[in-house]
């Protein structure tokens, strides 16, 4: 499986993107601020929608939206392979987009280890720490140990597209 346009779409949305004239700039992914012309680029640097940038990768005149979703197409191959790889249950095509942007959020590592699919997987799983699946993807809102107002907003999005099909921002 793919993910789907409808997937693609709000994956954007959530990742967000930097700007200037029309292009996508160079930012730092811990704060979204645009990196500064000819500045060192620091770890995390990330163009488009959320590509970071590897050695030897030269954005500096930006990139147009294009190239910045096939970068993100690109980037989201191990984010589904991993969602393959890690699910043992058939899916539809709205909980494989859930799983594959809840993936391509926290790493594929911490997928393939997670509660959330432990619950997927077995339906009779019960976890001591977490009541239920939607507990248990919820439970990924925090950046740096600090929780984010904007990842429990988009874990709130994922899950209603993996439980209802809803593709939409406004909750």
């Amino acid at each position: 499986m793919k993910l789907s346009d409808n997937g693609i779409r709000i994956l954007k949305q959530c990742e967000g993107r930097v700007m200037r004239n029309g292009r996508h700039v160079i930012y730092d992914d811990k704060n979204g601020q645009p990196i500064t012309t000819g500045a060192p680029l620091p770890a995390g640097a990330t163009i488009g929608y959320g590509h970071l940038i590897k050695p030897g990768e030269d954005f500096r005149d930006g990139i147009d939206e294009d190239t910045a979703t096939e970068l993100l197409r690109a980037d989201l191959g191990y984010a589904e392979r991993a969602v393959c790889d890690a699910i043992t249950v058939n899916l539809r095509q709205n909980q494989f987009d859930a799983l594959v942007m809840l993936c391509f959020n926290i790493g594929a590592r911490n997928f393939a280890n997670s509660t959330v699919v432990k619950y997927i997987n077995n339906p009779n799983f019960k976890s001591a720490r977490y009541f239920n699946l939607g507990a248990a993807w919820r439970a990924w809102n925090k950046t740096s140990g600090r929780v984010s107002s904007g990842l429990i907003r988009r874990r709130e999005i994922e899950l209603k597209i993996y439980e209802n099909g809803i593709y939409a921002l406004n909750l």
